[in-house]
């Protein structure tokens, strides 16, 4: 299967990823694996992109599409992937939907975990670190950041929802409960068995 997960800061994209896609017996695919891959291995996107990064500078959506791009089309992509963290716009949307009819594949299913903003920023800003033997709050999971985090992913993500809702891909899920429920939801609305083996999705 060839599914995208969506979601905001603090959903448990993560870990849901793994997850499923272990579950489904495909590689879970980050946006944030792909970058580092291209810059550690000096391939000429990765030093394009490396050169945006180090000016501070957003990198171009055709450089982050073109990445994706070649890492679906790696063995391993051939039988289906989970995408985490792409696309993040509707723009990267609709490249990765002509990306992958070049390949000459398409999306089957687009989750979406959902959680209420206030239960988003309980998780997020109850977060801490071990810093020379203290717990500490990271400045990133601080309420206010944390708030405008989940500001900058209602105004540039979000609307990814209706558009995946428009053309029938569209799965909302329930992210609260323990790891084990979100995943028996997500596994069910790709109409996975218990051993991920995909039958028939859900009714959108």
């Amino acid at each position: 299967m060839r599914v995208v997960l969506l979601g905001p800061p603090g959903a448990g994209k993560g870990t849901q990823a793994q997850i499923i896609a272990g579950r489904l017996g495909v590689p879970a695919i980050s946006t944030g694996d792909i970058f580092r891959a291209n810059v550690s291995g000096q391939t000429e996107l990765g030093l394009k992109a490396k050169s945006y990064m180090d000016a501070g500078d957003l990198v171009p959506d055709e450089i982050t599409v073109a990445m994706v791009k070649d890492r679906l089309a790696e063995p391993d992509a051939k039988g289906g992937f989970l995408l985490d963290g792409f696309p993040r716009t509707i723009a990267q949307a609709e490249q990765l939907r002509s990306s992958l009819e070049d390949l000459g594949h398409g999306l089957d299913r687009v989750l979406e975990l959902v959680v209420e903003e206030e239960e988003l920023v309980r998780r997020l800003s109850g977060r801490r670190m071990l810093v020379d033997g203290q717990m500490v709050q990271r400045d990133d999971d601080k309420p206010e950041t944390v708030r405008h985090r989940l500001e900058v992913y209602r105004e540039q993500t979000a609307p990814l929802s209706g558009f995946y809702e428009g053309v029938g891909l569209l799965s909302r899920i329930d992210a609260i409960g323990s790891v084990e429920e979100v995943t028996a939801r997500a596994l069910r609305a790709l109409g996975a068995d218990d051993d991920g083996e995909p039958g028939q999705p859900a009714a959108v």
